[in-house]
């Protein structure tokens, strides 16, 4: 299996807590990422809350990017909001297995 890796522009060179209230104790400069898709088969939108900072879409995607079939995880971020989290994949993928990733990164999966 190769290993894909894409660049969602989300690293921080601030160090400290982001200060939305999250406590995570990274940086936080809100930026929505645009990663666009090869072919896919499905894609799906989901809405996340309690999504705070940077941090928290590299968590987010890298749970959902581990599941199988997930091609591509593209976040847009909305700070005391339910946050966009878009996933592209070669099949359908458990609604089940989303929520589960989701809140082993430590968020909810809004209904």
């Amino acid at each position: 299996m190769t290993e894909r890796r894409l660049d969602l522009g989300l690293s921080s060179t601030n160090a400290g807590g982001c200060g939305s209230g999250c406590g995570c104790g990274h940086a936080s400069a809100p930026a929505a990422s645009a990663v666009s898709a090869a072919s896919v088969a499905a894609a799906d939108t989901l809405r996340v809350e309690g999504m705070t900072c940077d941090h928290c879409v590299r968590a987010v995607t890298e749970e959902l990017s581990a599941l199988d079939g997930v091609e591509v995880v593209d976040v847009e971020l909305h700070v005391g909001g339910e946050s966009l989290v878009r996933i592209a994949s070669t099949g359908a993928v458990d609604e089940a297995q989303l929520a589960a990733a989701i809140d082993e990164a430590g968020y909810t999966l809004a209904r």
